[in-house]
């Protein structure tokens, strides 16, 4: 029956209802994705608080392996938040690109004190060579005198030998204290608990633990920093202590 009212069509009340009904059916389809993403979100939430206790009882139980001077300085709020910190994987990434860097760092110092070394080496044999040439050109009435003049330019030798060893070693630690400064401002600002930048010898000695490249082995390190290498399946590494942590 169509009924007509005020210049409208009225399709009756069968039609009505049936007009109504996509509309309460497209309500209840919004309700039930409201409410899904709502448990989902809340699944997600409860798996990252798992994985967040996970993590933190793994540290803990690491740090009960260190000295007690390391674990005064490894407070639960530090071990909580450097978990938290495990839990995104950006953390990784930046320890990698840091790693990665230290790698060509140290390398490159190594193979510039393996070069002083060999023209060291080289020096010391055209030295020995060129002495003994000269004793065996000598008359024997001027030899004590020959070698106490080659004796003398030995010992100079030597000294300059000594003197460019430190200056390379000088060098190469100043480079390193370099990267560690790089290192620290660089987690401190990633927000990672226990980093920041300092010269303090004694803190950087107690801190948290950094990664070295040169140490790597199939050892798995008692250290935090090889837990989070270990913890992204990167190849375990043995540590030395580079972090600093507050006093």
């Amino acid at each position: 029956m169509v009924v007509k009212w005020a210049g409208c069509v009225s399709l009756g009340p069968d039609a009505e209802e049936a007009r109504v009904a996509p509309a309460g059916g497209r309500l209840g389809a919004t309700n039930m994705e409201r409410y899904g993403g709502a448990f989902e979100e809340a699944v997600d939430g409860a798996r990252q608080q798992e994985r967040h206790y996970q993590l933190l009882s793994a540290l803990q139980s690491l740090v009960k392996e260190l000295p007690s001077s390391f674990q005064q300085r490894l407070s639960y709020t530090t071990l909580s938040d450097l978990a938290l910190a495990l839990l995104d994987g950006t953390v990784f990434e930046i320890v990698q690109g840091l790693l990665e860097i230290q790698h060509l760092t140290e390398k490159s110092l190594y193979n510039q004190r393996l070069r002083l070394q060999n023209e060291h080496r080289v020096l010391r044999q055209a030295l020995r060579q060129k002495h003994q040439e000269a004793q065996q050109a000598c008359r024997p009435h001027n030899l004590p005198v020959l070698q106490a003049t080659q004796q003398r330019e030995l010992e100079a030798v030597e000294h300059r030998i000594r003197e460019e060893q430190r200056a390379m070693d000088q060098k190469i630690v100043l480079e390193l204290d370099r990267k560690v400064a790089d290192q620290q401002s660089t987690l401190e600002k990633a927000g990672v608990a226990g980093f920041y930048v300092t010269t303090n010898p004694q803190v950087s000695a107690s801190g948290l633990p950094w990664c070295s490249p040169g140490d790597a082995g199939s050892q798995r390190s008692n250290s935090l920093w090889g837990f989070i290498i270990g913890h992204w399946g990167a190849r375990p590494r043995v540590c030395r202590r580079r972090g600093g942590g507050r006093n």
